[in-house]
């Protein structure tokens, strides 16, 4: 048995590594801000399925706020003798792409000055393993396909991509510095039951199952490489074992065309799409498609769910919990 400090445990991909920690034996302490950046009631479920587990405590709190941190590691944690984390596993994010063009500063302050915050919590109670959340839109617009991590990452699209190369650079800053052991893992578009509402696979399947607009931007012919949140969690949770500094790609092994996918939505929904053209935004990617012969050479992690699985999930799960998620607020 061994405990982890989760931050952002409310969050998509955290709320299952939290799961698949606790389902293992572990310890989790897990924190998050429970911010509005989307509809909250989405972070809420995940929390809801959290929070009565053996093996799981939670607060909440902002890893940008430097007292509140430190306060809460000295009195819940440092005080009680039990500060001897495997890890710092920090998943908190200010997500969104597009919200980021709209309030940048948010973005620094919780992508980069929360890490900082959490780096420097490492270095002074000799928490030796930190993992860092990244994402594939760091690769900007002219990545090759597919790409690899030593694809050019100094020139992001979009202040949420700069916010996160920062992080990575103070990762590596703390590495050489104090010998901290850091994985940083650039995610390429996650999915799947209780996803991001912000994101396109909850909007389609929201969109379509209740009659609304399916809203596109662009001409639909821009593809995306999405990843099962299972493989992903799978994935963080391999990048525990100790690796130097790395950085790495999770990503899916299928990349499909935006109007491929809704078709696809369609024949398992049953239901045609109102579709809704609209302007690109330009803090979109074109395509994006990992390169994950690295994470399979140092993890033994390839993925594992398909496409068509993986949305027969999210519709199972949208269909079970339609009650509340229909009401979910997705703009």
């Amino acid at each position: 048995m061994a405990r982890y400090f989760l931050t952002g445990v409310a969050g998509f991909i955290a709320a299952r590594v939290a799961e698949l920690l606790l389902d293992a034996g572990h310890v989790v302490v897990g924190v998050d801000n429970l911010n509005d950046a989307y509809d909250v009631r989405m972070k809420d479920y995940r929390l809801g399925r959290l929070i009565d587990r053996k093996g799981f405590s939670f607060a909440k709190l902002d890893i940008s706020d430097r007292e509140e941190l430190v306060n809460f590691f000295q009195s819940e944690v440092i005080e009680s003798g039990e500060y001897n984390f495997e890890a710092v596993i920090n998943l908190a994010a200010r997500a969104g792409v597009r919200q980021s063009v709209e309030n940048p500063w948010v973005y620094l302050d919780t992508n980069i000055t929360g890490t900082l915050n959490l780096l420097e919590l490492c270095r002074q109670y000799d928490i030796n393993k930190f993992i860092l959340a990244s994402t594939s839109s760091l690769y900007g617009a002219d990545a090759p396909l597919p790409t690899t991590e030593e694809a050019n990452s100094d020139r992001p699209l979009q202040p949420y991509a700069a916010s996160k190369k920062g992080a990575e650079v103070l990762a590596h800053s703390y590495h050489y510095l104090y010998g901290i052991d850091v994985t940083i893992f650039r995610y390429f578009t996650v999915y799947g039951p209780a996803g991001r509402p912000d994101m396109v696979m909850f909007r389609f399947a929201q969109w379509i199952h209740e009659g609304q607009k399916l809203k596109v931007n662009g001409d639909g012919e821009q593809s995306r490489g999405f990843t099962y949140v299972d493989d992903i969690a799978r994935g963080t949770i391999l990048g525990l074992r100790p690796l130097g500094y790395q950085v790495i790609n999770l990503g899916g092994h299928e990349t499909i065309k935006i109007n491929e996918l809704i078709k696809l939505f369609e024949e398992k929904i049953g239901q045609k799409a109102d579709i809704e053209h609209r302007p690109a935004h330009p803090a979109d990617m074109k395509t994006n498609w990992a390169d994950v012969e690295k994470a399979e050479e140092l993890l033994g992690w390839r993925p594992e769910v398909s496409l068509g699985e993986g949305i027969a999930n999210l519709i199972s799960w949208y269909q079970a919990e339609r009650t509340w998620a229909s009401q979910i607020i997705t703009d």
